[in-house]
């Protein structure tokens, strides 16, 4: 029943179509709902009451986790003021992994702290075998000298070469502010950050579905991961930009057989697992004090076209 779904995008109520796909049968899903914020969506009021809104949450949420296999996470992306509600939703279900802290500013509001980050909660169908795999992001450094801006300590030396295991705090990955690199769609995420989830938590062929797949994030990524998608939206003009957008897309996103997550070219997540096949295809410096992972010489560049490198 799920075959007539898979690598699709589908119009329809995302209760309605979830409703008709089998317990068990998705790897992971990820859900950035409207935040019932007034936002202007194309073909969707933003604007329910209160209990209206909540209500309508648990049962996608409750969706979600029935169609999750037991090896599979669920994530859901909103502002703190839902999320609170919605890990009460998910802990009737399902078992609480992570919050994970967005790092992503907005203006001042007015007699209140400034909203500085969005949640994404990270829930596992069965914790006992959830599958996860740990993942590395570049170290920071001064964009004109290029040297580390974090001070080690003096344990530089004990560095990795490529940079930290990543947290759950995520202030690498920034929010798309231009209006020429958005599409005409009120909450589109960077796929950059859709790749790092998919990363940690599926293997290569695994399904990841999206139940309000707006423009196509979610399903880009998948798809340039070499994951398969089921992408969800109400509105017609959405599934379209995305069919369009997904048509240009290819399982490309890595080097040699390695599936890494790319950022104007330069690797912004890798599993640490996957780490021990890249660093074969370069010549790492006994003393690595203070290296740029993207300045080691390459025994074969040819193997790396996607990197930048001297």
């Amino acid at each position: 029943m799920i075959d007539r779904y898979i690598n699709n995008i589908i119009q329809g109520d995302c209760l309605e179509v979830m409703q008709d796909i089998p317990d068990n049968s998705v790897d992971i899903t990820f859900a950035d709902p409207p935040f019932n914020l007034k936002k202007k969506y194309n073909g969707y009021r933003d604007d329910r009451k209160f209990n209206e809104y909540l209500k309508w949450c648990k049962q996608w949420i409750h969706e979600m986790v029935r169609i999750t296999k037991p090896t599979g996470s669920i994530f859901v992306h909103n502002i703190p003021k839902w999320l609170t509600y919605y890990a009460g939703f998910l802990n009737e279900t399902a078992y609480f992994k992570h919050w994970i802290a967005w790092d992503a500013p907005t203006a001042p509001m007015g007699k209140s702290l400034q909203p500085s980050h969005y949640g994404i909660l990270y829930y596992a169908k069965d914790p006992d075998k959830t599958k996860f795999y740990e993942i590395r992001y570049p170290h920071k450094r001064c964009r004109k000298c290029n040297y580390l801006l974090k001070d080690y300590g003096g344990k530089k030396a004990g560095l990795h070469p490529f940079g930290p295991l990543v947290s759950d705090t995520w202030t690498d990955i920034h929010r798309i502010k231009h209006n020429k690199y958005r599409d005409k769609h009120p909450c589109q995420l960077p796929v950059h950050l859709l790749e790092r989830i998919i990363l940690m938590s599926t293997d290569e062929n695994d399904i990841v579905l999206d139940p309000f797949v707006g423009t196509g994030t979610t399903v880009i990524a998948a798809k340039r991961l070499g994951r398969r998608f089921i992408g969800i939206d109400i509105d017609r003009k959405y599934v379209n930009i995305t069919i369009d957008k997904l048509s240009k897309e290819s399982p490309d996103s890595k080097i040699e057989n390695i599936w890494v997550s790319f950022y104007l070219d330069e690797i912004v997540t890798i599993r640490d697992i996957d780490w021990a096949k890249l660093a074969q295809y370069f010549v790492i410096p006994e003393n690595i004090k203070d290296i740029d992972f993207t300045k080691i010489k390459p025994r074969t560049a040819e193997k790396l076209p996607r990197l930048t490198l001297p």
